[in-house]
């Protein structure tokens, strides 16, 4: 029995279910919940500990819906007003004894079921794709060190630490917390961050006021801490939540209402035109039976009721390449957005540079020198003045540097093993290489307390017990603000009054050195004998330190590309003014003369003149802003009319990300709330995939548009030439299943092969398109009948020709008639998808259309099933095709030809688009 009882405590005791002991975690003291879960508050897990565990717990993630299974899909094809007339033809078909004809229409009706959910099914799995190119990291300790994994493979008891920003990945208690405030409305609907602390509290307290929990899907607001996790999973608060809401509906994205709205009228225009045809067949003597099937399906084959899948695959198909060039769109219907984008909003660290921050230049005292980093031979290259590694401040400097930073580095057997803010990590390497141990620091003086940096006040400090029980105080942040908070300077080895002159001084220094394009921070520190709460006052100036970030190699392509698309480009960041025009000049965005609109003199929007206005409108650099002024200037752009794109990485950069047409967080350095609230992710950082996306967004809409006008074009023309031939009681007609199998022939293989065409060679010379603009305007609307009177006229032409050239002699042949005007139909419609490039100035043979390998299958897959109802014997009969001679076929591909070519030449003419 003893042997039983320590197989379950030693195997199943981590199972949530079993997690009872904990269960009311809140009420339990944080050192005693360590023990039940059988963790180390220090150390955490051991890897092998936390495998051992995740078998048994099963991954921390919520479970997505039940997903629709493939046979649901494949019954859905046949739930359609459409497939029922069609249905209905069948059955009427047989009635009458047509059991050819019964029997071919109900092998079509298979055909498109199939085709749907082939499409759809398709659709589907390119979608699951999507979803799991994102992953949610999260920090923990693991083996006694802090480390990045993937929120999925988190465990009860690990010890997980977050701050400002993170997105909570798993229910955790804390036990220990820097002025941490989280986000829990999503979880509570209170609209205000919670104060968090690490106190026991009753076991029947509300949600809401479990002051020593952090929930799985709230957010870090601000500050930090160390939190043990207590549920993962479905087990979790969220987990619960997300139980009740599996099955919401998703709603139409606009893409989806403007194929809905469009899709309406083309119904109206279908009805129209078929009740003309019947009436008109009947009135010319036709069977009530032959001209109800004519008409249903001819408005089958007008409806293309598989535009919205279509559409789908085209977004999904477009979204997956942007992931393949790093670049996540979390919704359809962002893509939309993308291709009308005009001002794109860009933060410069990451976005712009390569967000590899470097120390370059140190002045401590008097002296001054630019340096360079040897990680591998750990040292660091002094330019001009070596005798700095002798100074006391520099001493100082390297301490505040490494205690003063919550990021991490190591470098082992040639490896980099980093973590956290790019700046603060190049700080542990200017450490590392000055041959000092970061963890010996750290060691020495334990943190007791910390103000973390905020957008707002652009410093940090944390206070620290050394080992005589004495306290230091290290800061660090923007040179202006730190200065500010500096009543001495360390010189030498005494510490002096820091008078105005010396402020000034510094500050011109820092100053000339951030028009150089340098990043400068400042460091100070203060010995005290009394922990302190008030950390930034009467510090002692240690030094300051320049970083350099170089640019992008390619971002000033990307930028002349947006030049060239009527893309503003705006550069906002939190740094100098001189550093921000600096970097501005060099990428082209603003010129020696152009002013830089510095955060101080922002207005709140409310307050803001005309004048005010114009001159934000005008400027291309803003610098040292918060992130209130960067919504404020996202609704100026609005207001005026113009789809703005915003980049963001942090949970001040929230608002904006939201307010923004199209909120763009970034994938390395964004935190997890930013991710949550944009429309788009960047998983390398760059603001070359946001110009990339923008391309891609444009190149999917016109893409929708192309197979739309495709399809509208040829099914419209099958409706005129029924119509005129019922109208003018011609002496041929298309029969039923003719309608059908050109529908079937030339609908599917082409308009998907629209779908995925790549860019037209100018697409980011256009002007950007507005985003409220139908699919079909009323110019396209025109080219779509044009197109369609030019396919209806040769392909009739085709018929009179034959008749009057090859066969004159003969009375009308009925049979011969309707075989040329069905096989002249299906060719010029094949050859149709030619005409679907609107380049402006791009010759024939180059153009996007011609040149993509898609359309020439799809055209040589048409021709060879068109082919195939000639050369299959049962098929032929069913179709009722034989043509007599090959001047016949000449007629037939010279009439094809002719629309192609009247088509182009109304383009070229600019009669139509």
């Amino acid at each position: 029995m003893n042997l039983f009882t320590a197989f379950i405590n030693n195997y199943f005791i981590m199972l949530p279910s079993n997690l009872e002991d904990v269960k009311t975690a809140w009420a339990i003291d944080h050192l005693d919940v360590i023990e039940k879960l059988r963790t180390d508050s220090e150390g955490g897990l051991s890897s092998a500990e936390s495998a051992r565990r995740l078998n048994i717990a099963g991954p921390n993630k919520i479970e997505s819906g039940k997903k629709i299974s493939p046979l649901v899909i494949l019954i859905n094809q046949f739930v359609s007003p459409f497939v029922l007339l069609l249905a209905i033809a069948a059955g009427l078909s047989f009635f009458f004894k047509e059991w050819l004809d019964g029997i071919a229409i109900i092998v079509v009706i298979v055909i498109n079921a199939v085709v749907g959910f082939l499409m759809e099914f398709q659709a589907e799995r390119s979608m699951d794709a999507l979803r799991k190119l994102t992953t949610v990291p999260a920090r923990v300790m693991r083996n006694g060190k802090l480390v990045e994994v993937p929120s999925e493979d988190l465990v009860p008891g690990d010890i997980l630490f977050v701050e400002g920003g993170d997105m909570i990945t798993a229910d955790a208690r804390l036990i220990k917390t820097s002025q941490l405030q989280t986000d829990e409305s999503a979880l509570t609907g209170e609209s205000l961050p919670v104060e968090k602390n690490i106190t026991s509290l009753p076991s029947d307290i509300q949600l809401a006021e479990r002051t020593n929990m952090l929930y799985k899907g709230t957010f870090v607001a601000k500050g930090n801490g160390y939190a043990v996790v207590v549920n993962t999973g479905m087990s979790t608060e969220l987990g619960s939540i997300a139980k009740m809401v599996q099955q919401a509906k998703q709603a139409a994205t606009p893409l989806e209402k403007k194929i809905q709205s469009f899709s309406k009228k083309l119904i109206w225009i279908t009805v129209a035109l078929v009740i003309i045809v019947f009436i008109a067949g009947v009135l010319n003597g036709h069977e009530l039976v032959a001209m109800l099937e004519t008409s249903i399906a001819l408005a089958v084959a007008a409806i293309p009721e598989g535009l919205p899948i279509v559409a789908t695959l085209a977004l999904a198909f477009g979204m997956l390449r942007m992931a393949r060039h790093h670049v996540i769109v979390k919704k359809l219907s962002s893509v939309e957005t993308l291709g009308g984008t005009n001002v794109i909003c860009t933060d410069k660290t990451g976005t712009l540079t390569q967000n590899k921050i470097q120390t370059s230049f140190i002045q401590v005292n008097s002296s001054a020198s630019r340096i360079d980093v040897d990680i591998p031979n750990i040292s660091i290259r002094w330019h001009d003045d070596e005798s700095i590694t002798g100074h006391e401040a520099f001493e100082h400097l390297l301490r505040v540097a490494a205690l003063c930073n919550t990021a991490s580095y190591q470098y082992e057997n040639n490896i980099e093993k980093e973590s956290g803010d790019p700046l603060e990590v190049g700080l542990l390497k200017m450490v590392y290489a000055s041959g000092k141990s970061v963890e010996e620091y750290r060691h020495q003086f334990t943190k007791a307390d910390e103000i973390p940096f905020s957008s707002e006040t652009k410093v940090m400090a944390t206070l620290h017990l050394n080992s005589d029980q004495n306290y230091y105080i290290a800061a660090k942040g923007a040179v202006e603000e730190l200065l500010a908070h500096c009543t001495s300077v360390l010189e030498g080895n005494d510490i002096i009054p820091f008078t105005e002159e010396k402020k000034k001084q510094w500050l011109m220094s820092a100053e000339n050195r951030a028009q150089s394009g340098l990043r400068m921070l400042a460091f100070a520190f203060r010995n005290t004998n009394e922990k302190e709460k008030d950390l930034l006052h009467h510090l002692t100036l240690a030094g300051v330190i320049g970083f350099i970030d170089p640019l992008r190699p390619e971002i000033s392509a990307a930028i002349e590309e947006c030049k060239s698309a009527g893309i503003k480009v705006v550069m906002i960041t939190g740094d100098h003014p001189a550093t921000a025009k600096n970097i501005a000049q060099q990428l082209g965005l603003a010129n020696q003369d152009d002013e830089v609109i510095h955060g101080r003199s922002m207005k709140p929007y409310k307050d803001l003149s005309e004048e005010d206005k114009n001159e934000w409108l005008k400027a291309s650099v803003f610098a040292r802003v918060n992130p209130g002024q960067k919504l404020d200037l996202v609704t100026l752009f609005q207001e005026k009319k113009m789809v703005v794109g915003m980049t963001g990485d942090g949970v001040n950069d929230a608002p904006a990300l939201k307010k923004a047409d199209i909120g763009i967080a970034m994938g390395l350095r964004g935190t997890q709330v930013a991710q949550e609230v944009a429309d788009m992710i960047l998983k390398d950082d760059a603001f070359s995939s946001i110009v990339l996306a923008i391309k891609q967004g444009r190149t999917i809409f016109d893409n929708i548009r192309k197979f739309v006008i495709f399809l509208l074009s040829c099914n419209l023309s099958e409706l005129l030439i029924i119509a005129t031939a019922s109208i003018m009681n011609l002496h041929f007609q298309l029969f039923p299943l003719q309608i059908l199998f050109i529908n079937l022939v030339t609908d599917v293989l082409p308009a998907l092969a629209l779908g995925v065409t790549k860019s037209a060679p100018h697409i980011m010379q256009r002007r950007p398109y507005s985003s409220n603009i139908a699919i079909i305007d009323k110019k396209r609307w025109t080219a779509i009948f044009v197109y369609s009177a030019i396919i209806s006229i040769t392909t009739i032409s085709a018929v009179l020709s034959s008749h009057e050239w090859l066969h004159s002699a003969e009375r009308w042949n009925s049979e011969l008639c309707n075989n040329i005007l069905f096989y002249t139909l299906i060719f010029s419609q094949i050859l149709h998808v030619f005409n679907m490039s609107f380049e402006k100035g791009v010759s024939f043979f180059k153009t996007e259309i011609f040149r993509n390998k898609y359309v020439w299958i799809a055209v040589a897959a048409c021709i060879l099933l068109t082919m195939f109802s000639y050369w299959i014997i049962p098929v032929r009969k069913v179709l009722v095709v034989t043509m007599y001679s090959w001047l016949d076929w000449a007629i037939v591909i010279t009439a094809s030809f002719i629309s192609l070519i009247l088509i182009q030449l109304s383009k070229k003419m600019n009669w139509m688009i």
